[in-house]
């Protein structure tokens, strides 16, 4: 006849040894409820079916909070943004991405990355690539210059032919030279947009090509124009005024060498960068500085052009840094906001002659006469100056602002 066993009380541990082949004491018994449960050196755990059937799609882990997180956090953005992850040449590629996307440094934390360069080498190494199409050898960019700057100064050089026909006819034969040369200066213009560092293919708004000729038309004819309305005219033909153009197309040539050098140097600092923040604190001086740079060429090649014909330097100036930012914006991928630059011009143009009719009006004369008091104190070319300047001052803000994002120089 067997004793009675007597029950083991709650809370107590009983400890069984293994067979001798496994040699190694695991702890078993039982654990008041809510005790954690502490398992023995050398034995794995088991995880719960659910985990198990989560666990390949990015399952539930606990964190040192206590909350519920995604096991793998990544895995949900890698399968989100996979399209920019397959055709990035490189994780500064995916970080420029995900940075036009919104994603921030403080946003990497989350997904347990210090910033967002570090997520995008995980993405990066993670995401599988196809074919890969080799970069450019240096032997092919330097095939690839002397078109480009071919390309970029052919409008002066069609501007200057234009202005010297101009001077040498008369009458009928200078018109047919006006014609011309106009007709030539948009096909060699054209031509150098298409390519080189001011190519912005598919980018250009539709609008943006109409706003630039009214601005084009507007230094040519615009000034004589206006001055003739506000003396209460105009009597005949108005003067024409050709040598802003013939600056500005001059300017193009360093116009696409200014942009080249911003691009090439924004790239190589974005590959040295570990932080958005120390590449926006780095990309701001360049951009200054290019633009510096563009509008000192520009006076330079507006006061030579003034040797021979005559140029009315504050509104040309204001013009070519108004046309030089909206290139700009548009090439890195916002022609949006240079459209709207342009446009804001050619409305403060457009307003300043049409205040001047209406003011002609019995009762309207109040209309016109903030366009008259800046005619007669400042002269004509005040109205463009200070509208473009404007504008101008407008993009440069939003530039300085979005052109220094890693986002804008992707490739």
């Amino acid at each position: 006849m067997s004793e009675p066993t007597d029950p083991t009380p709650a809370g107590r541990t009983i400890t069984a040894r293994q067979p001798d082949a496994a040699r190694s004491p695991v702890a078993v018994g039982v654990v008041p409820r809510g005790a954690a449960v502490v398992a023995a050196p050398g034995a794995r755990s088991q995880p719960a079916a659910s985990e198990r059937a989560a666990g390949g799609t990015g399952g539930a882990a606990r964190t040192g909070t206590g909350r519920r997180g995604p096991a793998d956090p990544v895995k949900a953005l890698m399968h989100r943004h996979r399209e920019l992850c397959e055709r990035a040449v490189d994780p500064l590629e995916i970080a420029a991405g995900l940075e036009a996307h919104g994603v921030t440094d403080r946003t990497a934390a989350r997904f347990r990355h210090r910033d967002v360069f570090s997520l995008a080498e995980e993405l990066y190494a993670r995401v599988p690539r196809g074919e890969e199409s080799a970069p450019p050898t240096g032997d092919e960019d330097a095939v690839a210059r002397p078109a480009h700057l071919l390309s970029a100064m052919a409008p002066g050089a069609v501007a200057v032919l234009t202005a010297a026909g101009l001077r040498l006819t008369e009458d009928g034969a200078r018109l047919g030279v006006g014609a011309a040369g106009t007709a030539g200066l948009a096909v060699a213009l054209a031509w150098s947009l298409r390519r080189g560092p001011l190519c912005a293919p598919g980018r250009t708004a539709p609008v943006a090509r109409l706003l630039v000729c009214w601005l084009a038309a507007y230094s040519l004819l615009g000034d004589g124009l206006l001055a003739g309305l506000v003396a209460g005219g105009p009597d005949g033909p108005w003067p024409l005024a050709p040598g802003p153009l013939v600056g500005l197309a001059l300017a193009v040539a360093p116009a696409a060498w200014t942009a080249r050098l911003f691009a090439a140097r924004a790239r190589r600092r974005l590959g040295g960068s570990r932080a958005l923040e120390e590449f926006a604190a780095g990309t701001r001086p360049l951009l200054l500085g290019g633009i510096a740079l563009h509008t000192g060429c520009l006076i330079a090649l507006l006061v030579l052009t003034s040797l021979v014909l005559p140029v009315a330097l504050p509104p040309a100036v204001a013009l070519g840094l108004l046309l030089f930012l909206a290139r700009l914006l548009t090439v890195h991928g916002f022609p949006h906001a240079a459209a709207a630059g342009l446009g804001f011009a050619c409305t403060g143009e457009a307003l300043a002659l049409t205040a001047v009719l209406v003011g002609r009006l019995p009762g309207c004369d109040v209309l016109a006469r903030p366009v008259e008091a800046a005619v007669d104190t400042w002269g004509a070319a005040a109205v463009p100056a200070l509208v473009c300047g404007a504008a101008a001052l407008g993009l440069l803000v939003h530039a300085t602002a979005v052109l220094s994002r890693a986002s804008a120089h992707t490739t």
